[in-house]
């Protein structure tokens, strides 16, 4: 079932932010996560966020600013089943256009975006962590 986030959410969510980061990006040391952690959660509050879960369960979720995906998170054992195409299905019923980045290094990621319809419009390099990352772009 995929529903609004709404405040009583944010711990699992926060949990399910945290994991997924240092899983996904082993190129980059994980206190960056840990040192972010307090900006992300205030963001989160003010996003348009979408809740996975099965009975009860949180197991994953997808942030929105406007048009701009702000990530897909699913909770470990979840993972690679569905959960994530799920929720960006969810958001694209309700959106004409969407855009993302990804880091170049986490190819997991490009490839489930660019089999999503996404497709690569530039590069750049994330300031913050200085890795390269793409700019992708999806149009119904």
């Amino acid at each position: 079932m995929i529903r609004k986030f709404n405040n009583n959410d944010i711990e699992s969510v926060m949990n399910i932010w945290l994991e997924s980061n240092t899983d996904a990006h082993d190129f980059i040391n994980p206190e960056y996560w840990k040192n972010n952690y307090s900006s992300v959660r205030s963001a989160i509050m003010q996003a348009e966020v979408y809740i996975s879960e099965t009975d009860s369960i949180i197991n994953g979720f997808i942030g929105l600013t406007d048009n701009y995906i702000a990530g897909i998170f699913v909770s470990k054992p979840y993972r690679s089943k569905g959960i994530g195409t799920s929720l960006l299905n969810f958001v694209k019923e309700h959106r004409n256009t969407l855009i993302l980045s990804v880091y170049e290094k986490n190819q997991k990621a490009v490839k489930f975006y660019k089999k999503s319809g996404f497709i690569i419009e530039s590069k750049q390099i994330d300031s913050d962590t200085m890795q390269t990352e793409y700019i992708m772009h999806w149009k119904r």
